[in-house]
């Protein structure tokens, strides 16, 4: 039997890429029986114990005319004085349309796109979310990081938010 036929799965298996840590977020949006229903504003970010709000999303109305959809950013109050005043939108890789009710998921890779770099430490990953004639509501999910892996932290909202769910992944 030739060696060289052996040996080429082990090429294939070291040529494949490193699992990259980041986190795993899941976040249901409830269905409402409201006589007028609006899709949320929803915003997602990372805080650092004692530091600088790091917005990974944000989900409104991108397609008004004249960019109409931004001047209701503000009402995602906690996000918008923590980071959003700060930022020109839209903003890439973190700017979205807003979402239907169900279970969304979104995952962001460390070293990339709006996760950047993460310093060891203790942070909390915040979802806001807030509708036009409708509530405001606010989850928060303390996490160490680096993450030991495959950690999971939960949270519920109660009315504009349902289950929220990080997976931490190494």
């Amino acid at each position: 039997m030739r060696k060289d036929l052996l040996a080429a799965p082990v090429l294939l298996l070291s040529a494949a890429p490193a699992l990259a840590a980041g986190i795993d977020v899941s976040l249901t949006i409830p269905t409402l029986k409201v006589a007028e229903y609006h899709r949320p504003y929803v915003a997602i970010w990372i805080e650092p114990a004692g530091g600088e709000a790091k917005t990974l999303a944000v989900w409104y109305d991108t397609k008004l005319k004249d960019k109409e959809g931004e001047k209701w950013l503000r009402d995602i109050r906690t996000w918008w004085r923590k980071s959003g005043r700060t930022l020109s939108f839209p903003v890439d890789g973190v700017s979205g349309a807003t979402k239907a009710p169900g279970t969304q998921k979104v995952s962001f890779t460390e070293g990339q796109g709006a996760l950047g770099r993460l310093a060891p430490g203790k942070y909390e990953l915040v979802v806001e979310a807030a509708r036009e004639v409708g509530g405001r509501e606010l989850v928060r999910l303390p996490f160490q990081w680096p993450p030991k892996g495959g950690e999971v932290v939960k949270a519920a909202g109660t009315a504009e938010l349902g289950a929220v769910t990080a997976t931490l992944k190494k």
